[in-house]
């Protein structure tokens, strides 16, 4: 199916405003005729600030989920707790959805979103045709997840303030708390800085270039 993009129409959005304007004939930086914005196509080195965030939420991820994110001291005693040792203790004390809920929101969706990030940026970055809407479904649930990204946050909050509390008792945050607040921002960052046209700059130039493969007609040839 043939259609026409903003790209071949010489037509560009301004990323500030929203005007959709001719595209500027002249290789310098064009601002944009209604707020003065600079006029790009696509995100500026959106894969390479992109990779940038991700690897350094990767990094903070170990010692997020390692090391300690909150301190215990109590007349009996000092205790440190990691976020995974918070889902065991609800776990072994009856509380089951609550562990559930530590262990989606402070360790499978970040990792989740670090994976599927990884997944776009490397497709994208390699010019893969590879299932594009599949591909932009994914980076549309990460948009999603990201919303909510701040439960994490609230399920650290939680934990510290019920992970063996006891009366007396005094609570201070630990650098796995800084970690894993760190993992939750850059990962926002991250989906912020991809540039989901990518996924179909390659799809888009094969059909402009009438490259890809057609499909078969369903109509019968006339006998001659």
């Amino acid at each position: 199916m043939k259609y026409l993009t903003a790209s071949v129409a010489g037509l560009v959005s301004c990323r500030s405003c929203g005007r959709v304007q001719p595209r500027p004939r002249s290789a310098a930086p064009s601002p944009c005729a209604r707020c003065g914005a600079t006029l790009h196509e696509r995100h500026p080195d959106s894969l390479t600030r992109t990779w940038a965030l991700l690897i350094a939420a990767a990094v903070l991820y170990i010692p997020a989920n390692l090391l300690p994110v909150m301190h215990t001291a109590t007349l009996v005693g000092e205790e440190d707790d990691t976020i995974m040792s918070g889902v065991v203790y609800f776990w072994t004390s009856g509380s089951w959805p609550l562990a559930i809920i530590v262990f989606i929101a402070s360790i499978l969706v970040p990792m989740l979103k670090l994976t599927v990030l990884v997944l776009l940026s490397l497709t994208a970055g390699r010019r893969s045709k590879w299932r594009p809407v599949e591909r932009a479904k994914l980076f549309r649930l990460v948009e999603f997840i990201g919303r909510w990204s701040m439960l994490d946050v609230f399920v650290v909050t939680l934990t510290v303030a019920l992970v063996r509390f006891q009366s007396l008792a005094v609570i201070t945050a630990r650098p796995g708390a800084i970690a894993f607040g760190s993992v939750v921002v850059l990962t926002m960052m991250a989906s912020m800085q991809f540039d989901p046209r990518l996924i179909w700059d390659p799809v888009d130039e094969d059909r402009q270039t009438g490259t890809h493969t057609p499909e078969p007609s369903t109509q019968d040839h006339p006998h001659e």
